[in-house]
């Protein structure tokens, strides 16, 4: 693990101008950089970098943070990746805490077993170069499936040798153990001492999501050879294939920005497709598809267009991976090749618009083509037409979200001519089997339901506590420490048990107005990351009388960045528009700051005081024995203490 001191240097040395514009274009703005979002396609900036404050937000989709967020973004990283990515960059030497001797070995065993593969891959991309036998069989098989110089040197295309052991003698020259040469599967010892696994094949690298070497795919070009045609390396510490997927490192850019993969089976595939345009392409490297793989790909998009060759053992592969995809909550998309075609023949002779247009007309969605295929199938039997209406309707039940369940259903009831009624109950089925509980909600908690930790943060109608609770944190980070003027608002009770509002103009500083007012409610926000940054502020005004909000985005949970970049940018975006030159003036909200905070924090109550007493009513509802009379009178008190938050607000009930 990096120690916190390295990643404090790498922070203090990192400028977030400097990464970025190595990534994107960047004109300066006032104080600000602004440019074309890197994430969508648009021709009027909306995205701004702030030297001054180190983070970044991009309007047009949302996304922000600090540098290390960037690189997680717009190079999917990880946290780790990022750290030592920047490291590197500023020449800071990486300090690992301390580690087990069993840690530190597994570390150093799986890093071996990664300059050994980049080792390989450089040894077979010299082979395939500057041999004469790497550049007549192998060159040759690459140009005549039509790919260029430039295209092999960028998949870092090679040629193993038909020489028995003569990567191993040669890995051994260069001082790597035989142990793990024997771990990677690039050589596999028997009686007679190493022999190469890849020998005589062209050869295909797979790299991980960060770009290292984990595996190597080999094409066998002898048709005398009794052996598989397509050769992988075996399971390793650093390369399992379940969960790698062919050509991601040099996809995930292009998946990212046009919000869609395209899923094949072959390496040529991928290749051919690349070369002619599409980018946004990876391969299931042969192997059937599996959870892990797609969850790799939706970490880049929620849509995925699987392309296949048109023969039956094409759909076939298409139908398995179909489920998978769905159960992961992706949308789905399906396009076939004409008979005899597969996406590299298709690439290699049709033009970039034309596959780009047939993609577009031919991709089906999933209940289209499963009922044009399972209906092909089943003819005009009634009971193959039967079995055609239970597989769709399965598939459809692996989909998390009960609304798209809907819509497909309505749509699987229209294509096959069945009533929706009977799709129902069959999916109803469908689920009892799976025998998962289901969570019983009132409407009202429905209303109130949150999204879940790790999603982003939205702000809507059914959830305006979201949105105060966002409005809080950020008068803390903005006027946490300043001295402002509040109208506070005392309320107490006469004889007769009626609320008495009194009201005084008393000065302090806006982080205690606005820790005694929640203390005194006993407030704890709904939303787990909003409370979490507002004890983090509050702890910093108590101790220290200030925040730092440039060290409050270097944590590592990038969604409290995203939060912190929202606020702290939320009053530049204007400057992306110039609305000055149209006499369009933004208003200091520094100046009203006192009744911002007022009317935030009475807002807010109000709120809280909905709340309960819908509680109060749910209560008594579901308790018959409660008593109503009290129960009653306790929801007057409240109903009344609203009235006068709202006069103090100056709304209308």
């Amino acid at each position: 693990m990096i120690s916190r001191s390295t990643i404090d240097q790498v922070y203090e040395a990192a400028r977030v101008e400097e990464v970025i514009g190595d990534f994107v274009s960047l004109k300066k703005s006032g104080s600000n950089y602004k440019g074309l979002s890197p994430f969508s396609q648009e021709r009027t900036p909306s995205f701004m970098v702030s030297p001054v404050k180190q983070i970044w937000k991009d309007f047009s989709s949302g996304k922000g943070g600090n540098v290390v967020a960037f690189l997680m973004e717009h190079e999917h990283f990880t946290y780790p990746e990022a750290i030592r990515f920047l490291a590197k960059k500023y020449n800071i030497e990486i300090e690992e805490t301390q580690q087990s001797s069993e840690e530190k070995e597994k570390l150093d065993h799986k890093e071996s077993l990664y300059l050994i593969h980049q080792y390989a891959q450089e040894h077979f991309a010299k082979e395939l170069w500057e041999t004469d036998e790497g550049k007549a069989i192998g060159l040759s098989y690459f140009r005549e499936r039509g790919f260029t110089e430039e295209t092999i040197r960028f998949f870092a295309l090679g040629y193993a040798l038909e020489k028995i052991d003569h990567f191993y003698t040669t890995a051994c020259k260069a001082g790597y153990a035989e142990s793990h040469l024997e771990e990677t599967g690039l050589v596999i010892k028997n009686e007679r001492g190493g022999v190469d696994r890849f020998r005589g094949r062209v050869i295909f690298p797979i790299r991980s999501m960060a770009g290292r070497v984990q595996g190597f795919g080999g094409r066998i070009l002898s048709s005398t050879v009794k052996t598989a045609k397509y050769l992988n390396s075996p399971e390793s510490a650093i390369y399992h294939k379940s969960q790698v997927l062919y050509g991601i490192y040099e996809a995930k850019k292009a998946i990212a920005k046009e919000d869609v993969c395209y899923l094949v089976e072959g390496y040529t595939d991928v290749i051919q497709m690349y070369q002619k345009g599409i980018h946004n392409v990876v391969s299931s490297s042969g192997t059937a598809l599996t959870p892990e793989q797609i969850r790799l790909i939706r970490r880049l998009t929620s849509n995925v267009i699987v392309l296949f060759d048109g023969d039956a053992a094409g759909l076939r592969a298409a139908i398995r991976g179909i489920d998978l995809i769905l159960e992961e909550g992706m949308n789905v998309r399906i396009c076939s090749f004409p008979e005899g075609e597969d996406p590299d023949s298709f690439s290699k002779s049709h033009s970039l618009e034309e596959i780009q247009a047939y993609l577009k007309e031919q991709a089906k969605d999933f209940i289209q083509f499963k009922t044009d295929l399972l209906l092909l199938e089943a003819a005009n039997d009634p009971v193959k037409k039967a079995t055609t209406v239970r597989e769709i309707v399965q598939s459809i039940s692996k989909i998390p979200d009960p609304i798209k369940q809907e819509i497909y259903l309505r749509e699987c009831a229209l294509q096959m001519e069945v009533s929706e009624e009977v799709l129902f109950n069959a999916l109803a089925q469908e689920k009892s089997k799976k025998k998962v509980p289901v969570r019983k909600i009132t409407s009202a908690q429905a209303a109130q339901e949150l999204p879940k930790q790790g999603s982003d943060i939205k702000t809507s109608l059914e959830n305006p506590l979201l949105n105060l609770e966002k409005q809080i944190v950020s008068i803390l980070l903005h006027y946490g420490g300043d001295e402002a003027f509040f109208d506070e608002v005392f309320i107490s009770s006469d004889e007769e048990g009626n609320l008495i509002e009194e009201s005084k103009t008393v000065q302090s500083k806006v982080h205690e107005k606005v820790f005694l007012d929640l203390q005194q409610d006993e407030v704890e926000m709904i939303q787990q990351e909003y409370q979490t940054l507002y004890s983090q502020l509050i702890q910093s005004f108590q101790s220290e009388g200030k925040v730092h909000p440039q060290k409050m985005i270097q944590q590592e949970d990038p969604r409290l960045g995203k939060i912190l970049t929202d606020i702290l940018l939320a009053d530049e975006e204007h400057q992306l528009h110039d609305w000055e030159k149209k006499n369009i003036f933004v208003k200091d909200r520094k100046s009203v700051v006192g009744q911002l905070v007022s009317e935030t924090i009475l807002t807010f109550r109000r709120y809280l005081v909905d709340q309960k007493i819908t509680e109060l009513m749910e209560n008594a509802t579901k308790d018959s024995q409660i008593n109503e009379g009290s129960v009653l009178e306790e929801v007057m008190q409240y109903q009344n203490l609203k009235k006068l938050l709202s006069r103090r607000l100056n709304r209308v009930l």
